[in-house]
């Protein structure tokens, strides 16, 4: 079965670029977290980690490295773990494959990976770097209060 897996980190985004060709697929598995979460500890990893246990999955696309994840160690672990199975991932957005036609690792694709990983990672740093800036100038204006207790939703109204 060839799988197509999307991730968006907010229940606000949609995965419509992810999914344009979602019909060239046998199943979609979404997953709505952060890319920080270790892929296995995700709805839809734990969904695939079940369907690879009954030999189920074939073939894994993903539409960018970092829709894995942006933390560079589970991106690598979790390929090795696939590769391990015998199960490629193809990154659509990239170009590349884990594992050549034969089956073996794809040398160049794992060195690509490594680097885009690496600036996965970065990106989220900043992004918090961003946020961590925007809410303490927010602070500092009296704006913004945190998050209300007992909900998820924070009090953000200095961003609009």
């Amino acid at each position: 079965m060839n799988i197509l897996y999307t991730r968006i980190s907010t229940i606000e985004q949609n995965n419509n670029r992810q999914v344009q060709n979602a019909k060239d697929f046998d199943y979609v598995i979404e997953d709505k977290c952060s890319g920080a979460t270790p892929f296995f500890d995700r709805d839809g990893g734990k969904r695939i980690r079940k369907m690879i246990a009954k030999s189920q999955i074939t073939k894994v696309t993903v539409h960018q490295i970092d829709r894995l994840g942006r933390n560079l160690l589970d991106i690598l672990n979790t390929i090795d773990y696939f590769n391990k199975k015998g199960i490629c991932i193809n990154f659509i957005q990239q170009g590349i494959k884990t594992l050549n036609d034969d089956g073996t690792e794809n040398p160049i694709s794992k060195m690509i990976i490594s680097v885009l990983g690496v600036v996965a990672e970065m990106e989220r740093n900043l992004i918090r770097e961003r946020q961590a800036e925007g809410i303490a100038i927010a602070k500092a204006n009296g704006v913004y209060k945190g998050r209300v207790l007992g909900t998820k939703e924070s009090n953000l109204d200095f961003l609009n």
